[in-house]
């Protein structure tokens, strides 16, 4: 009786040895890949899996009790986010259908760094491919769309007046609709492409997280709040906003045709300096809104062909064209000519507008800030050419500040 009590506890204690190795080994998974499948008791599988596996959320997150999903049960509301290798995937989960092909849709983005936002924070995950396919988690080209309309709009606004709050709002949710739908449009046309360039590989068409269709559908949704805000302005804004979706959809096929893609989306971009002036006067000023249109269009020049930078060698390899290609190792001297460009166009369009002392204060300190990042940009350096890029949204700031109180004191 003795000897059985005995053997029964030392089977006792092997089996919970087996257990928590069993469940410490899914730990270590776990931490790594959140779609490692619990252990299992019945079956053991020789597989040859890598722990950098691209990590995804896992849809089906079970609430039956382990070790360790007790533990880590908020891990189901919660994604961990690492720095991808940049070698191709080795290995891949089959033992979830489902998310098996959410991984192969992953894999395509191999190499690629996949960072944590508010949208992958914040949002339902239904949702977060939309917001992502929008630009939602990257403001910037917002703040870039709807500074040129602020500026137009203090301009139009009656001396020692402050600008219309309530056309601000309106033409900052355009901004906003407009920028994702014109996201939207590149990403479509440019699925194919997009898989070829590194910092393009996870977006959410060319990844396949979402259908082209599911992309068309949401485009159709983007336009139609646009048109609600398009209706509340008067007649002649409306048709002069119309006009820029031409601009919008043919924009993405430019790089395929010229090396002055830039061009066409300052061309693109700035229209909101024409439509916000249009919008508060019925009417467009061209000695006011044209030096103000054309500063705007050389101010894009100068930050998307910082931005081009960024993607030279792999758009060598794809066979598209930019300003960064065309310019190559004078890009500085070009850039430097556009900026100056920009300055005199406001500094004209500031006389012609008859605007106080203030405004050429803030525009010498925008000055300043355009010539920072022209002469301290690392143009072989993505991360720097990014972070100058991104900057630009305090030069439209400065800009705008330099017209608000200009506008006051005059």
């Amino acid at each position: 009786m003795a000897r059985y009590l005995a053997g029964g506890a030392l089977r006792m204690r092997r089996l919970q040895k087996s257990s928590l190795s069993s469940s410490s080994l899914y730990l270590a998974r776990s931490i790594f890949n959140p779609l490692s499948p619990p252990p299992s008791s019945t079956t053991t599988t020789t597989t040859t899996t890598t722990f950098y596996q691209i990590p995804i959320p896992n849809p089906n997150c079970s609430d039956t009790f382990t070790p360790t999903s007790e533990i880590f049960k908020f891990g189901c509301d919660f994604r961990s986010f690492a720095h991808i290798s940049t070698s191709s995937v080795e290995g891949k989960n089959n033992d979830d259908d489902d998310d098996g092909d959410r991984s192969k849709a992953a894999a395509a983005a191999a190499g690629a760094v996949v960072s944590s936002s508010w949208v992958d924070l914040y949002l339902p995950k239904h949702v977060q491919p939309y917001a992502r396919l929008a630009r939602l988690d990257k403001p910037i080209g917002t703040w870039l769309l709807a500074w040129p309309c602020m500026w137009s709009i203090s301009l139009a606004a009656i001396p020692g007046h402050l600008p219309d709050f309530k056309m601000m709002l309106l033409f900052g949710c355009g901004s906003l609709l407009l920028r994702g739908a014109g996201c939207t449009v590149n990403d479509l046309i440019d699925r194919d492409i997009d898989t070829k360039v590194e910092r393009t590989k996870l977006r959410p068409v060319a990844s396949g997280l979402l259908s082209p269709f599911q992309g068309l559908s949401f485009l159709g949704f983007q336009l139609l709040l646009g048109l609600g805000i398009l209706l509340q302005l008067n007649d002649y804004s409306r048709i002069l906003g119309a006009s820029s979706l031409l601009l919008v959809f043919s924009y993405p096929l430019m790089k395929r045709f010229t090396f002055w893609p830039q061009a066409y989306l300052g061309l693109t971009f700035n229209w909101g300096a024409l439509l916000g002036w249009a919008a508060v006067k019925g009417s467009l000023d061209p000695a006011i809104v044209l030096p103000l249109y054309i500063s705007g269009v050389f101010w894009t020049l100068v930050y998307d062909t910082i931005y081009a930078h960024q993607d030279k060698e792999d758009d060598l390899k794809v066979g598209v064209k930019s300003t960064a290609l065309r310019f190559g190792d004078s890009t500085k001297e070009w850039i430097n000519g556009f900026g100056i460009a920009s300055i005199s166009s406001l500094a004209l369009c500031g006389y012609n507008a008859g605007i106080g002392w203030p405004y050429y204060a803030f525009l010498t300190a925008a000055s300043g800030q355009l010539a920072w990042q022209i002469w301290t940009v690392d143009l072989s350096s993505r991360a720097d050419c990014n972070r100058k890029f991104v900057s630009n949204k305090w030069f439209g700031a400065i800009i705008f500040s330099g017209i608000l109180f200009g506008r006051i004191s005059s």
